[in-house]
């Protein structure tokens, strides 16, 4: 008597497929984005500070980015999901709770 599994093929993914696209183990946009910003604030300053300054920040900011994307790399998607259906979903139990 053949066993359950023994019909069933399978079908390898990559692993490029499923993965998360990240920069610097974090966000890939918000990583750029905060690259950006690093990148504006010293070239319109122009000074050593600043310089030192957006440096500073984008360690830090990639810094929290990696962790976020390391809880979850999806963390900005829900995130931004959850506030756009904020209106749609009120925070009572019923829609005909006594408030």
């Amino acid at each position: 008597m053949a066993e359950i599994g023994d019909n069933l093929d399978r079908a390898r993914i990559h692993r490029a497929l499923s993965r998360p696209t990240l920069l610097f183990g974090a966000d890939r946009e918000l990583a750029l984005v905060t690259g950006l910003l690093a990148v504006i604030l010293v070239f319109v300053v122009l000074t050593i500070v600043s310089a030192v300054l957006g440096a500073v920040i984008w360690i830090v900011v990639v810094g929290l980015l990696r962790m976020m994307a390391k809880s979850d790399p999806f963390l900005r998607h829900v995130y931004v999901r959850h506030i756009k259906y904020r209106s749609y979903y009120r925070p009572t139990s019923t829609p005909w709770r006594k408030y």
